[in-house]
Parts: C-alpha cells; structure tokens; sequence
C-alpha cells in the first residue's frame, strides 16, 4: 500500500496571520506542505518561501494557484482582496481555507455564495477558528446535551491589550466582534436578527477619535439575545471570555486560570497578550481538521453561508454604531447547500 502525497497547499497573504499559517503547515500540521506563497510585497514572500523546501514565492495570487502541485488554497490576505481570489480558485475547483471575513461586506460575500452555489458543492471553510477551541467546542458540546435547558443569554467579552495605529471605531466591529458574531450564530443555532451598539465614554487609553470600548447587543431569531464587551486598548492583556445563561444553569469559560501560582505571599497567573498566544491550538486544529477533511474529498467547518451571514450582520453593527439605534439584519434566503 502506496502512502498517499501530502496536500499541496498554497498560501496567499504572507503577511502575520499567512506567515503563521505557513510555519504551521510546514511544522505541526500533518498530510500537507506549502508549495507555493503569494503575496503584493515580493520580498515578504520570497523570505517566507525561502523558509520551506520547494515554495515558489509569487506577486500574483493567480500565479499561486495555478503552480505546480497546488491542491488547495489558504487565504491569508486583507479582506478586501478575498473575493478575486476566491473566484479564481472556484474556476480551477480548488478547495479553500478563508480566514474571515469572507469578505468585507454582505454584498461581495453574497456574490462569492453564488458563484459557489453554481459549482454544486461546497468548496469553502472560513476561518472562524473559535470553532476549533477546546473551550468553546466543550461550551458547545455541554449545550447540545440539554442539561441546561434552553439558552437564554450569551455574554462575550473581548480585550486587546492595544489597538493597531490602523484601527477604526468600525473596525471593532467588523474585525473583532465578527468573531463574537460567529460565536453567537454557532453556539446557539440561532441567526441573529437585530443589532444594537452602545457607546460608553471612551477609555483614556483609546487613540483619539477611536470610540472604545463598545457594548453589542444581538438578538436572535431563536429569542435569546448575546452581548459584547468589546476593549481594545484595555492595557493589561489579551481576554476572551464567554458565560452562557440558560434555563436550568450557567457555563463560562476564558478565565485563563489553567496555572494558579502561590508564591512569596501572593497568588496567581498569567493573561495572554495576544491572539497567537490564546488561541494557537484552535488555529492548530483549524487547519488540521481543514486538510483532513480536503483528503478525504470532504469541506467541513464554517461555510460560506456562515461568512455571508457574519458579514451581514457587521454591516448591520456599523450602521447601529454610526447612527445609533436598533438596527435590523437582512440576510438572503439560505440555500439548501448549507442547510
């Protein structure tokens, strides 16, 4: 019996997100190796490239995908750039990893959802790696069980010890609470109806201009509503906590409290800095479970339909930051592709 050859993969974006995902393929992650990269800065990819036995470095993320031996794609690049390369690997019916978001908007990730509806078949996973965290799927798992009856309530919150000079009061919605966004839609089963932000008096801490923190309201179609804190210049460390309230009892997890120490009269721990700290074993278990599945001629994990309706709802959360109010969240009818 002849071992089968591992996943060619290649990856576009070699920025920090797409330089992990290289590393990890090319050291922890088994039955896949990066055969070419892709990136706008060449030198960046050349150095990534450079890294790995056999990866070609590209400008062009067509190129990329029609190198030798490219099984399957991992999209690492900004947003804005996602939906051409998405396209472009549906024309070759290329598998593909997407880190979120899908695309920036509800439009563009629409179109990307119908051009994979006229394939057939699924061909995405998106990078809702909250997913693949141990304490989230046991969240997940303890819920689907019924012992603690119907969900109420989901309380999220999200600390950054400090914002990027780039970031936006938009861009704490689209880029952090669409992660709390997915949470919500996958822990409870519900779609998210409506979207309410309040703005508190922003943090000292916050660049000027900068509305941080915020606090989210979802509603759900299944009646239960999930909040976020959301606080990216909190100072002290990176935090992502969630508690679920349901009829019959409560469950929480992000307290970090895995090494308790008493030392020299005191007691304690460590919080996490970042999100590469907190959160490498789901990126670990992401990945691995999207080449698994791909090998098996499988797609599995958040689909396209998961990241349309993300991108939907964050727009909803921007228009409710900008001009205040509830506002509502209007989503295309679900096709039965992902059903």
């Amino acid at each position: 019996m002849t071992e089968r050859a591992p996943l060619g993969v290649a990856v576009i974006g070699t920025g920090r997100m797409g330089a992990d995902h290289v590393r990890r393929i090319h050291e922890v992650t088994s039955g896949a190796r990066v055969v070419a990269v892709a990136d706008v800065d060449a030198e960046r990819a050349k150095a990534v490239a450079a890294r790995v036995d056999g990866c070609t470095a590209h400008t062009d993320p067509a190129a990329a995908l029609a190198a030798d031996g490219v099984d399957a794609v991992l999209i690492a690049s900004p947003g804005p750039a996602h939906e051409a390369t998405l396209l472009a690997a549906f024309e070759r019916d290329l598998p593909v990893l997407c880190e979120k978001p899908l695309t920036p908007d509800a439009a563009s990730a629409l179109r990307v959802l119908e051009a994979e509806l006229r394939l057939g078949h699924r061909r995405v996973q998106v990078g809702f790696m909250r997913r693949y965290d141990p304490e989230y799927a046991r969240l997940k798992a303890l819920l689907t069980t019924g012992q603690l009856g119907r969900p109420l309530m989901l309380h999220n919150r999200h600390r950054n010890v400090a914002s990027p000079p780039f970031f936006t009061s938009s861009m704490l919605v689209t880029d952090s609470v669409a992660h709390e966004t997915d949470a919500t839609r996958w822990l409870l089963g519900h779609e998210i109806t409506a979207v309410t932000v309040l703005r508190p008096t922003p943090s000292a801490s916050a660049p000027d201009g900068l509305q941080d923190p915020q606090f989210v309201v979802f509603e759900t179609d299944g009646g239960a509503l999930s909040d976020v804190e959301i606080f990216v210049n909190c100072g002290f460390g990176y935090q992502v906590q969630a508690e679920l309230v349901c009829e019959r009892g409560t469950a929480r997890i992000g307290d970090g409290h895995a090494l308790v120490t008493n030392m020299a009269g005191r007691w304690g721990g460590t919080i996490a800095q970042d999100w590469t700290e907190r959160f490498e074993t789901a990126y670990d278990r992401e990945v691995q479970a999207w080449v698994d599945a791909t090998r098996r001629g499988e797609v599995t994990g958040p689909s396209a339909w998961d990241g349309y309706a993300a991108a939907a709802v964050c727009e909803a959360g921007v228009r409710a930051l900008e001009d205040g109010g509830r506002i509502e969240v209007e989503l295309a009818a679900k096709p039965a592709l992902y059903a």
